[in-house]
C-alpha cells in the first residue's frame, strides 16, 4: 500500500465467508448425527433440530442490522490509494482465522448427537443459511445505494474478523463495478464474450 493508502475487504464478502463451511459442517453433523439413536430418540432430536435451523437463521440473518445501516450510512469514498482485496483472499483470509473455531464447533455438533440426534448440525448448517441471507441484504443495501462497501482489513483484523464489530469505525465505498465480488460476495458474472 503506497501513498497513505489502506488493503480494503468487502463488507458482503466477510459476511458470507462463513456461510459455506458452516453450511457443509452442519449439514456433515448432522447426517452423522441421525446415525447415532441419542438420548432422545432421531424423531424428537431432528424435530428440535430443524426448529433450531430456523430459529439459527432468522437470528443471524437479522442481527446487527442496524450496525450495518450506520455504517453504511456514513461510509466514506475509497481512496485512490487503496487497494482493494480481492474476493478470493477475503474469503481464505476469514476461514484461515476461524478454522479452529470451525472445527470445534463442527465436533461439538457432533457430540451432541449424542444427546439430540441431528439437532447441533442443523442448527451450525442454520447459521451458515442465516449468513448467505445477510450477505443477500447487504446486496440490496449496496444495490439502492449504488455503492460496493468496504472495510479496513486491520480494523477486521481486530476485531477477530466481523465487518460490524467494535474495531471497524466505518465502511468506505466505490463505484458498483469495483473489485471481483457482485453486490452480495457472489462471484462476478461476466458477460460471455460473442
Amino acid at each position: 500500500m503506497t501513498r497513505g493508502g489502506q488493503g480494503l475487504a468487502r463488507v458482503a464478502v466477510v459476511v458470507r465467508a462463513g456461510a459455506a463451511p458452516l453450511w457443509w459442517l452442519g449439514v456433515c453433523a448432522a447426517g452423522v448425527g441421525v446415525l447415532v439413536p441419542g438420548l432422545t430418540g432421531r424423531r424428537i432430536g431432528v424435530l428440535a433440530g430443524a426448529a433450531l435451523f430456523l430459529v439459527a437463521a432468522a437470528v443471524v440473518a437479522y442481527g446487527r442490522r442496524g450496525r450495518y445501516r450506520a455504517l453504511a450510512r456514513s461510509a466514506a469514498r475509497a481512496s485512490r490509494h487503496d487497494v482493494l482485496q480481492d474476493r478470493a483472499v477475503t474469503a481464505r483470509n476469514w476461514r484461515r482465522g476461524h478454522r479452529w473455531w470451525l472445527l470445534l464447533a463442527f465436533l461439538a455438533a457432533v457430540g451432541g448427537a449424542f444427546a439430540a440426534p441431528a439437532a447441533a448440525g442443523l442448527l451450525l448448517a442454520g447459521c451458515g443459511v442465516g449468513l448467505w441471507l445477510k450477505a443477500a441484504w447487504v446486496g440490496r443495501l449496496e444495490r439502492d445505494g449504488e455503492v460496493l462497501l468496504w472495510v479496513r482489513v486491520d480494523w477486521l483484523d481486530k476485531g477477530a474478523g466481523r465487518p460490524a464489530g467494535k474495531a471497524v469505525k466505518a465502511y468506505r465505498t466505490t463505484g458498483i463495478a469495483a473489485g471481483d465480488a457482485a453486490p452480495g460476495g457472489a462471484r462476478r458474472r461476466t458477460p460471455a464474450l460473442v
